[in-house]
């Protein structure tokens, strides 16, 4: 596991949005944009599923997803990667369900996807872009 330091837990806090990445369990790959997203823990970033279904179907498939996340305020970017599980119910799923629901009231969030970070790379321009 990676640790989500503060300067990573800032970056994710500012972000206007999530790339999402995944891939079929041929290799195909699908990258979508998340508005909902934040960190749970040192460890975990939460996802919100709202309108997913490529990304739902596969994460059931094939559970490693890269996240990148960026400020273009001081141009500071990371690239999270790690594996994902869904869930529906639960703490996890109504605190997402809730962050959405103050700032949309309109959506219906399906699940709450979980990543677990395994590594974290600098996507920042500069000598450290793609350091671990």
């Amino acid at each position: 596991m990676a640790k989500i330091t503060e300067e990573v837990k800032g970056v994710i806090g500012k972000t206007k949005g999530f790339a999402v990445a995944t891939t079929t369990k041929e290799g195909e790959p699908n990258v979508v944009p998340i508005a909902f997203g934040k960190v749970l823990s040192e460890e975990e970033v939460l996802l919100m599923d709202v309108f997913m279904k490529k990304t739902e179907e596969n994460i059931k498939a094939n559970p490693r997803v890269a996240i990148s996340v960026w400020d273009m305020d001081t141009f500071t970017g990371y690239q999270l990667k790690g594996s994902a599980r869904i869930e529906t119910s639960g703490s996890v799923f109504d605190e997402g369900v809730d962050m959405v629901k103050s700032m949309m009231p309109q959506l219906s969030p399906k699940a709450a996807v979980v990543v677990e970070v395994d590594s974290i790379y600098v996507t920042s321009p500069g000598p450290d872009v793609g350091k671990r």
